[in-house]
């Protein structure tokens, strides 16, 4: 049994993590700086799916507020960037005849990351207000206050804020082969790492431990935190681990269909798999996933190892 392997790469290369807006929280409460704001803002349609109205090519087509006309009204300020302001609203609040319509997935695909990390941003708030209608504690009406981040409740006056669901994401390791495993609603031949949400009282670390026992019947013996991934879909936040665990025979019983430990030459030839599928073997997750960041990590650590198996350098890939 190896100890545990040093990753020498950051975790890198997935979508709505890179260059933000500054949220600039101190306007929110500021109604006339917000309407001076508005005529040269960016503003995000998204229509009542949560897809960004886009121009021919599903490239952003954020509209400004000169366009759109009137005030910043029930619009959601997102921030600032280079002293231009973005705001978020719902396209049945406009008319406006787009082109096309996006879903935030293709979208992180294919926009710049500033871009995607805003529309992902915009997605979460509006499901949110969307959700959001009556007061939980006492069934009140609801009125959006601070540029549509609380929700108050006009009856009680119990003020509710923007849900955020946090979920471990983790790259489980037996020090030389990964633990993968995949839901029955997948495409077939795809595998990815391990998840689940955290439960009340318990630490991340706790929950890694938990959520890969529930799920496979591994036994991870230590971990540690990598980095994190907003996933509005609709509002978690994904924290990345990697684990080391016990290397045993990975069982499954309802969460996942099947779990299996996969080699550092099965990852590698998934990852060259993924640019010109052959129609068989494994497939990973998503690049614009966090999943995908951690399946790379965890290869890239293998390699410099000195892994005694064909790269992607190697391959020609």
């Amino acid at each position: 049994m190896t100890g545990p392997i040093a990753l020498p790469v950051p975790l890198a290369g997935f979508a709505f993590a890179g260059d933000t807006l500054d949220r600039a929280d101190a306007l929110r409460d500021d109604a006339e700086a917000l309407a001076r704001l508005w005529p040269s803002a960016r503003v995000l349609l998204l229509d009542e799916d949560g897809r960004a109205l886009a121009d021919e090519a599903g490239m952003l087509s954020a509209m400004s507020g000169a366009t759109l006309g009137g005030g910043p009204g029930a619009s959601l300020f997102l921030g600032l960037k280079d002293g231009e302001a973005w705001f978020a609203a719902d396209a049945r609040h406009h008319p406006v005849d787009a082109p096309s319509r996006i879903d935030l997935r293709r979208a992180a695909a294919a926009w710049p990351a500033f871009e995607a990390g805003v529309f992902a941003m915009a997605r979460a708030l509006l499901h949110w207000q969307s959700a959001t209608r009556f007061c939980s504690a006492c069934g009140g009406a609801i009125t959006f206050r601070r540029a549509g981040y609380i929700a108050h409740c006009t009856h009680c006056g119990k003020d509710h804020y923007p849900r955020v669901d946090p979920a471990v994401i983790v790259a489980v390791s037996d020090g030389e082969r990964l633990l993968l495993g995949r839901q029955a609603a997948w495409p077939p031949r795809r595998y990815s790492v391990v998840a689940g949400f955290v439960e009340p009282g318990e630490t991340l670390e706790q929950t890694v431990a938990r959520e890969v026992l529930e799920e496979t019947q591994v036994r991870v013996r230590h971990c540690r935190y990598l980095g994190s991934q907003p996933w509005p879909f609709p509002g978690a936040l994904m924290l990345g681990f990697s684990a080391v665990a016990e290397p045993d025979p990975p069982q499954v019983d309802g969460e996942l269909e099947d779990a299996r430990w996969f080699t550092f030459e099965e990852i590698d030839a998934a990852l060259v798999r993924d640019g010109n599928d052959d129609g068989a073997g494994l497939l990973l997750s998503p690049s614009i996933s966090i999943a995908r960041a951690l399946i790379e990590h965890w290869h890239a650590g293998m390699r410099t190892r000195g892994v005694d198996a064909p790269t992607l350098a190697e391959t020609g890939h």
